[in-house]
């Protein structure tokens, strides 16, 4: 008889919600129109593009027109620090981002350094946590761009945005920042936050994959990254993924509604993992023990290494990650826990579990449970 599943890896990806799914389905058969047609099929189809628009929109307290459809947050990682470079090359080629950003940002800014830009990599504290003063020292004439997300995708860490965003614009400079792994974790108000940019991705809560979205500001100036038709105001060319645009559009009203009472919940689960596992020793917390997103819960381990506890856990029926879902197979011990202080046996013996709004407490104590009698067995 096989184990029941316990899938601890919402921060890889989230299970598509029932009513996002039932908003998507017709979009798949009955209403295929091509958003762009002038006909009444066209039409239905561009109408639920623009609900979307602004189902999105209110859940940022951003306007419709700041509010563009993307393949995903990579692709809106992409867009905003390239689109800015180019746009404002002529001002400068400086761009500041952090140490621990995701491959989406960093890969990015190593290609623009290649186009003879020059990066600065912010270092963070032990917790995961940028300095605003670290980032007004590094802030220089030619600065044009910082990239800073809102929540570390690996350890949990909430960064200051909200501060980090004042310090960029006092200076002059454009802000923004990935919140793939902030969206439905914690309250998101662009306009308190000031920042211009903000990426999200569908899949990250409880939308379809292959959606994503790129809040930029009124008045901030991209360069396209696609080029081709007229689409999305004329800046990002390609037929519209209308059945995905409607799911993310509901994914995203059905995340603000639900945030509290998820929030409550993931934390709660959380803390259980965080109390109990910190009680065996040899088993760590790693990012900020109090800035963190709810659903988040990382360690590593002395002695033991993560493939083989992941694979043990696996064989109970738990998924867990080692660390970023885009960085899995890597031989490399993990950028971010060599960025907080870890050394390079310590960075390859992390465990990520991140829960959902699914998870119950039974769940996290027979995890535990299994946890401590595979390094029983291990040692």
């Amino acid at each position: 008889m096989s184990k029941q599943k316990i899938y601890l890896d919402h921060a890889a990806t989230t299970p598509m919600s029932a009513e996002v799914f039932e908003k998507m389905k017709p979009f798949f058969s009955d209403t295929f129109g091509n958003p762009s047609a002038v006909y009444a099929e066209g039409r239905r189809a561009k109408a639920a593009v623009e609900t979307a628009r602004e189902q999105a929109a209110r859940s940022l307290n951003a306007k419709p027109e700041e509010i563009y459809f993307t393949s995903g947050g990579s692709e809106s990682d992409n867009w905003a620090i390239k689109g800015i470079a180019f746009s404002l090359q002529d001002k400068g080629r400086h761009i500041i981002t952090t140490a621990i950003e995701h491959p989406a940002v960093l890969n990015t800014c190593h290609f623009l350094e290649k186009l003879g830009y020059e990066i600065t990599y912010l270092p963070v504290d032990p917790c995961g946590l940028v300095s605003v003063q670290t980032l007004q020292n590094a802030i220089r004439e030619d600065t044009i761009l910082v990239s800073i997300m809102m929540a570390n995708n690996e350890i949990g860490t909430i960064e200051p945005i909200k501060a980090l965003a004042e310090t960029a614009h006092e200076n002059g400079v454009l802000f923004h920042t990935d919140a793939v792994q902030a969206f439905g974790n914690v309250p998101i108000d662009v306009t308190d936050l000031g920042v211009d940019m903000l990426s999200l991705s569908g899949h990250k809560f409880y939308g379809p994959k292959g959606t994503g979205i790129l809040f930029c500001r009124q008045g901030v100036k991209l360069e396209s990254l696609i080029h081709g038709g007229k689409q999305e105001s004329g800046v990002r060319a390609g037929t519209e993924n209308t059945a995905g645009i409607v799911g993310i559009g509901e994914a995203c009203e059905c995340a603000v509604k639900q945030l509290s009472e998820n929030c409550i919940h993931e934390r709660e689960l959380t803390q259980f993992l965080i109390d109990q596992l910190t009680k065996i020793p040899g088993i760590y917390l790693t990012g900020h023990p109090d800035l963190r997103l709810p659903g988040n819960a990382s360690f590593y381990f002395e002695d033991i290494h993560s493939e083989a506890l992941m694979t043990a856990l696996d064989l109970d029926g738990i998924e867990v990650s080692g660390g970023s879902a885009c960085t899995a197979g890597s031989i490399n011990p993990s950028h971010v826990l060599k960025a907080i202080g870890l050394n390079d046996e310590q960075a390859r013996n992390a465990l990520r579990l991140t829960v959902g709004r699914e998870n119950t407490l039974d769940e996290m104590k027979q995890t535990v449970l299994s946890i401590q009698n595979i390094i029983e067995r291990m040692q």
